[in-house]
């Protein structure tokens, strides 16, 4: 993992080391409804459409899915905070199946925290990520990746 944050700013470094946190426990480890209030502030603001505001709606997303998702885990690829935001380059796995071969779903996090180190807003784009000769499952299947720069 790369991770990119000023060793001088200390809110920067909790915002990280915060939001690390909240991937393991509420997705790898899968304690979602146990830790989410931790990590996430009363008024947080979901711009995803799947998921509602606030840490009950985040709570509840995450808790079902790795209920039924034995495999259901986040792999944090980069991580990059300055002062109140963090972004993250993740790669969340068996969300939607059980396919022991999911590539998964690309997803770029923004979060803003507040002076607590909690997350009060985010913000993520998703993209399927295929393999070399399903690129694109999303959009028909077997189509060869064009260049070598795959999504992870």
């Amino acid at each position: 993992m790369i991770e990119l944050f000023d060793s001088e700013d200390s809110r920067a470094f909790r915002n990280k080391a915060n939001i690390l946190d909240f991937y393991d426990l509420v997705i790898n480890q899968k304690k979602s409804e146990e830790f989410v209030a931790k990590f996430i502030s009363p008024a947080y603001v979901q711009h995803n459409p799947l998921i509602a505001d606030g840490p009950d709606a985040l709570g509840k997303f995450f808790g079902q899915i790795t209920r039924e998702r034995a495999q259901a885990r986040v792999v944090v690829h980069k991580i990059v905070a300055v002062g109140d935001y963090v972004w993250a380059h993740v790669n969340f796995l068996n969300l939607f199946n059980d396919d022991p071969n999911d590539t998964g779903i690309a997803g770029v996090d923004i979060y803003k925290m507040d002076a607590d180190g909690r997350a009060v807003e985010h913000w993520d784009t998703l993209q399927l990520v295929g393999d070399p000769k399903n690129s694109a499952p999303w959009l028909a299947p077997n189509v060869p990746r064009a260049n070598p720069n795959g999504m992870f």
